[in-house]
């Protein structure tokens, strides 16, 4: 009966530490303002992109010849543009492109960046391939190379996510290998091998979970970047092809009225940099929250 009521106190003491420390997390999390302010920004935008189309009254498409380039009233919230498409309903399905691209950047960027950093870190000779490769990626401005891709892919979605990860990847490995090199000379790394563990099992089970905190947050800047990357694609004519509406190409329709018709960029102008900013505070907010060592976390 000892023996019993022993591992029960255990487990409630287990159970009060658990619950302890889940507060103390909690309270962390709502103490961290820039964190808690992205978060809710991305979570607005993300709500707006999966259910705002269920709300809508136009179509992205529907032209409206006669109603074309009317300013924001109670019928167009965000006016029309010059095809007479309702600029609101373009903003709403386009955050489905624009927010989908990146973040499938950011998921396809991270996988790769995870294996090219962790296996450059581990092995001298492979590190000294795979990082001059991603030398010369990074050598190229994002938005130049990502154009180069583009021209020889061809215009579609799938083709800017595959081209922006390209792009992205490279940092993604950097911020990788920097944190596995120091990992792989810590004393647990080393015991595990001399207990004879292989080569991947130390890798993959010892050395990647450790650098997932930085990697999550290096995603978060790659989502935004790829955003921007995405916007830029296709206002230049490279990116998602119309009349798919994309924040990009909503601006590209508005530059030539933006003295007559304001909205036209004013709104997707907006909508991208809320977005930038939000995924720019939750990345500094988890950079504070996971790394209790940054200059920022000190203060």
């Amino acid at each position: 009966m000892t023996d019993m009521t022993q591992d029960i106190d255990l487990q409630q003491v287990k159970k009060a530490l658990k619950k302890e420390q889940n507060r103390i997390l909690m309270q962390q999390v709502l103490a961290n303002r820039s964190l808690v302010i992205g978060f809710v920004i991305i979570a607005l935008l993300v709500l707006v992109a999966v259910f705002g189309p269920l709300f809508l009254t136009y179509d992205p498409n529907q032209m409206d010849v006669v109603n074309r380039l009317k300013g924001p009233s109670a019928a167009h919230w965000m006016g029309t543009d010059n095809l007479g498409r309702d600029v609101l309903s373009r903003i709403v399905y386009g955050a489905q492109i624009s927010i989908g691209v990146g973040f499938a950047v950011a998921v396809i960027s991270s996988f790769l960046g995870l294996i090219v950093g962790i296996y450059s870190s581990y092995y001298k000779w492979l590190d000294h391939v795979l990082m001059r490769v991603a030398d010369g990626i990074m050598a190229f401005p994002g938005l130049l190379l990502a154009l180069a891709l583009m021209a020889a892919l061809g215009g579609r979605v799938s083709n800017v996510v595959i081209a922006v990860s390209i792009v992205a990847t490279p940092y993604i490995a950097r911020v990788v290998r920097s944190e596995a090199l120091a990992l792989k000379e810590q004393t647990f790394v080393e015991a595990t091998r001399a207990l004879g563990a292989s080569n991947t099992r130390i890798i993959w089970l010892h050395i990647a979970p450790n650098t997932l905190s930085s990697l999550i947050v290096q995603a978060t800047f790659i989502f935004a970047e790829a955003i921007i990357i995405e916007a830029a694609l296709s206002f230049l004519g490279a990116g998602v092809p119309p009349p798919a509406p994309s924040w990009g190409n909503i601006l590209s329709d508005g530059k030539t009225y933006i003295f007559k018709a304001w909205w036209m960029t004013f709104f997707p102008g907006m909508t991208i940099v809320l977005a930038i900013i939000g995924l720019n505070l939750f990345g500094d907010g988890l950079r504070d929250l996971l790394d209790p060592h940054s200059s920022r976390g000190k203060k």
